[in-house]
């Protein structure tokens, strides 16, 4: 898609926008206490777990956002805002496991309109490429607002005067903006850890300008790559009105500019990483090695295991490697009584419809491979939904001889890197999507584009076959990128530029290196 979109006035009408806006805040006072650092993310690190006896316990959140953010929160001695999981839960702040956590509450209507409506029904599949069509709600979009005002009204009260707020993800898009009205003294950070879309999708949405203007409330706005911030950079001057700077944007270097009023946001790439030197050590421990090779035992000793872990979800192309698979098994290119395939699905989004089908297409896509190429009681596919606890998940990373990662779209895939981190003895092979934010950074992987079988096929097959001598300097080369770029490295990119003077950046921004603002209609 190159062209870019030339007339917006029929995609919404102003009677279609709502009248509840970040505009209706005032200022909030604070008398100095509260956190200096402050993270706000639609869930907390932990979810409430109600117990069938009427009880409740924390446990550990699911997902790439916790695996990325939790350290970089005890680093700094910080808050975390966010919901516990669980509707109409009115908690106090609470210290789990040395961690100062805020709930926000969120009602069942809230979480049906706000997190499965608009967030995972609207701006999840826009943002990955309209791969699934996005619903566009009135109803939806409302409770998004009310929600992301909830979430800047707490923050405002957790953080103390001139902290840094670092707001997370597409759910909170309009947090920014509002946080800003309230506490104008707070530095605001805002990270994207999905893909944001090219121009001509995002324009489709019929409340495109507001979400460009809360962003716009942040300091620094982070995307995973420099395309992604390139994107914003036009809209914010197309739908928002601002002047930008042009040229390209680097990796944690040469930043966009939007000049705000007073204000200079910046706009930057930084790739988001993981835990990698604590991922190598744990995945070295005897425990975990010895699981690793019992792993191996129960399924038969075959020569060659491939992995996949994702959440299930239909950005995630689980169906696509199980169909390569299955094609490569009537090819004869592979030979069921030496591949195994494991294929370990977190459950997700369980009550949305589409989803609820999905599950049951793969499950089904498992059968028919298995009744096809299965001998009694050695299955070719072993396939398990349901979450897995972390030392199990090192095991079965320690021993996959191929790491299956074929999403449709993903902003970055942290999955591909935990793989790497965990094969110190350079075994081991990743076939990777070209659509991932990790395929810039992980070039010596096994490539291949989802869209086209022959394609994943050939990666499979290529990973399968190399020498070993290949196999171990590509993944010696993977090791040394994983490793230099963590997830530390990440996150003091990203809060060091946050921290730059903010008078300093706006001389980066002059008439000669500028785009002005659009005389485009902002709708």
């Amino acid at each position: 898609m190159t062209d870019q979109p030339s007339d917006d006035s029929e995609l919404a009408s102003p009677d279609d926008r709502t009248t509840t806006s970040a505009d209706v805040v005032e200022p909030i006072e604070t008398d100095g206490a509260g956190s200096g650092f402050v993270v706000v993310a639609n869930r907390l690190p932990v979810d409430l777990d109600r117990l069938p006896d009427g009880s409740t316990r924390w446990k550990r959140s699911p997902g790439g956002l916790v695996t990325a953010l939790e350290p970089v929160l005890r680093n700094n001695k910080g808050a975390w805002v966010g919901w516990a999981g669980v509707p109409d839960a009115d908690l106090d702040p609470i210290i789990e496991d040395g961690l100062e956590l805020h709930p926000v509450t969120l009602s069942a209507q809230e979480v049906a309109d706000y997190y499965e409506g608009f967030s995972n029904g609207t701006l999840w599949p826009l943002y990955h490429d309209v791969i699934v069509r996005p619903t566009y709600d009135r109803a939806w979009w409302a409770a998004y607002v009310t929600v992301n005002r909830r979430f800047a009204e707490a923050t405002a009260k957790v953080a103390a005067e001139g902290a840094t707020v670092w707001v997370q993800d597409y759910q909170l898009q309009l947090v920014p903006k509002m946080l800003r009205m309230l506490r104008p003294d707070l530095t605001i950070g805002f990270f994207l850890h999905i893909p944001f879309p090219p121009v001509e999708l995002f324009m489709q949405m019929p409340w495109r300008t507001e979400i460009i203007e809360g962003l716009l409330g942040a300091d620094l706005i982070g995307f995973h790559l420099p395309g992604g911030a390139q994107n914003f950079l036009y809209l914010a001057r197309r739908l928002a009105g601002q002047a930008t700077s042009r040229g390209t944007v680097g990796v944690r270097s040469k930043m966009g500019v939007v000049q705000v009023g007073f204000r200079t946001v910046r706009v930057g790439a930084f790739p988001i990483s993981i835990s990698s030197a604590e991922m190598d050590d744990n995945s070295r421990r005897r425990s975990v090695r010895e699981r690793a090779a019992k792993i191996r035992a129960e399924l038969g000793n075959p020569k060659n295991i491939l992995l996949g872990v994702d959440r299930l979800d239909y950005t995630k192309g689980i169906d696509i490697r199980l169909n390569a698979l299955e094609e490569l098994l009537v090819d004869g290119r592979v030979d069921p009584s030496e591949t195994v395939m494991v294929q370990l699905a977190t459950p997700s989004r369980e009550r949305v419809e589409s989803y609820i089908q999905m599950r049951g297409d793969i499950e089904r896509q498992v059968g028919r491979i298995n009744g096809e190429f299965a001998r009694v009681g050695y299955p070719v596919v072993h396939y398990l939904h349901r979450p897995i606890p972390r030392e199990e998940l090192l095991a079965f990373f320690v021993a996959a001889d191929v790491m299956l990662v074929t999403p449709l779209r993903d902003g970055m895939n942290l999955v591909a890197k935990e793989y790497v981190a965990c094969h110190s003895g350079l075994n081991g092979a990743l076939v990777l999507s070209e659509f991932t934010g990790a395929a810039a950074e992980l070039r010596q992987s096994y490539l291949c584009n989802p869209h086209d079988l022959d394609s994943v096929k050939d990666a499979i097959v290529s990973a399968l076959e190399d020498d070993r001598d290949t196999k171990r300097r590509r993944m010696r080369s993977l090791r040394r990128q994983v490793l230099a770029h963590d997830v530390d490295r990440w996150a003091r990119a990203f809060l060091e530029a946050l921290a730059q003077d903010q008078v300093a950046g706006s001389a980066l921004l002059t008439d000669d290196d500028t785009y002005p603002e659009s005389r485009t209609p902002r709708r």
